[in-house]
């Protein structure tokens, strides 16, 4: 699948953000704790979700339960 198309995709599964406290990166604009969000792709590190802009963002898994 097409990464255009990952906000049309059905939904894979939810997910729960845990945390927004990144070492790098500013995440705390685009997830909130606790908040569930709908997973369109997954690779072994990467979670691919509807963030909170409404657009899909790739983030690691260590935010997720």
């Amino acid at each position: 699948m097409s990464f255009k198309d990952w906000t049309t995709a059905p939904t894979i599964r939810k997910v729960v953000c845990k945390h927004a406290n990144a070492e790098k990166y500013v995440v705390t604009n685009v997830l909130t704790p606790n908040k569930e969000y709908d997973v369109k792709n997954e690779t072994e590190e990467f979670i691919f979700i509807v963030d909170n802009t409404g657009k899909v963002g790739g983030y690691y898994k260590t935010y997720f339960e």
